[in-house]
């Protein structure tokens, strides 16, 4: 898959630093700030459609616990899956929350329980983002995240061949068109491509649990990335595959030395002919490797990664451009 000499910017769940997470204000944030690819999480409503929430739960992110106090499961948990559309769209999105004690879970970001903001479809968001491409003459790109198939199957629901068709529909359904489709289901991609026949770039996102036994043997990783390579375009690894905490750079200087020992996944993914995209950037939670958000996009470009989800599409963008481009 070709490489970018700069790591593109994806807006995890928008401009998630600012504005609510996956609200259409952080989308159209997230476009406004530069983003290369703004990222869609996906899970299904109980008539069908998909709406872009990141989890199945609705509880940490909504008043549904007021408006519907008697919907909750067991566990305590309200889950998307039982409402309809109409239903969501009675809820209030707010700063992701902890349920049982209301205070925010990044408590210098965006009020937690302020404002009036709504969970959208993705039909809704593809308008949107398409809208901004037309009226802004540039070409952001999508990158949807299909959450937890198996629950839905388990529930008789097929979130992938939904989403796919309706992705079809926006004029997504190609390596040409700028869109990723990704999932941390390994089965459910390899459905996806060789089973549903989708031909846009996909994406295996991959836990630290993913990696950790095969970062340990070089034979052990190959073979995985060679696997992955046989059905998709890309890994989405998190912070800690990429960046051991056992190899933490001790001060800028030592950056490009310590990166080449901490690369081991990135340079067998591109072995294996695969992007890399980790996940997630945040200036306010930063992995305990790094000291400053700065240090930690100079040990990305140094690894040569490919991109990056930043809660924070601006200051990466910016960090990136004046240490690949130091004149400008």
């Amino acid at each position: 898959m070709t490489r970018h000499k700069t790591p593109i910017i994806i807006a995890h769940r928008g401009a998630s630093g600012y504005l609510p997470e996956h609200t259409l204000e952080a989308k159209a944030m997230a476009h406004a700030l530069g983003a290369d690819y703004l990222e869609q999480d996906l899970v299904l409503t109980r008539d069908d459609v998909p709406i872009v929430l990141h989890d199945i739960h609705l509880d940490t992110v909504t008043d549904v616990a007021d408006l519907f106090p008697g919907r909750a499961h067991g566990d305590g948990r309200y889950y998307a899956i039982d409402f309809t559309l109409e239903e969501i769209r009675r809820l209030t999105v707010s700063e992701r929350f902890d349920p049982k004690t209301q205070k925010a879970v990044f408590p210098k970001r965006f009020p937690a329980h302020q404002g009036r903001f709504r969970i959208p479809t993705l039909v809704e968001e593809l308008e949107l983002i398409q809208g901004l491409n037309s009226s802004t003459r540039r070409g952001a790109g999508i990158y949807p995240e299909l959450k937890q198939p198996q629950f839905h199957h388990q529930a008789g629901k097929d979130i992938a061949r939904i989403a796919i068709e309706i992705l079809k529909d926006f004029g997504y359904h190609s390596e040409e068109h700028l869109c990723y489709l990704q999932c941390f289901d390994f089965g459910e991609l390899k459905r996806i491509r060789h089973e549903l026949g989708c031909r846009l770039p996909l994406i295996q996102l991959l836990e630290e649990r993913d990696c950790s036994s095969a970062l340990a043997n070089p034979e052990q990783l190959k073979a995985l990335m060679q696997q992955i390579a046989g059905y998709a375009d890309g890994i989405g690894p998190n912070l800690i595959s990429v960046f051991p905490i056992e190899a933490a750079p001790t001060s800028p200087s030592h950056l490009k030395e310590e990166t080449k020992r901490e690369s081991r996944l990135v340079a067998a993914a591109h072995h294996a002919g695969l992007v890399v995209h980790p996940w997630t950037y945040r200036a306010d939670a930063l992995p305990k490797n790094f000291s400053t958000f700065e240090e930690l996009h100079q040990a990305t470009i140094a690894a040569h990664i490919d991109g990056i989800f930043t809660d924070f599409p601006d200051q990466s963008r910016e960090l990136f451009r004046s240490h690949m481009n130091p004149s400008t």
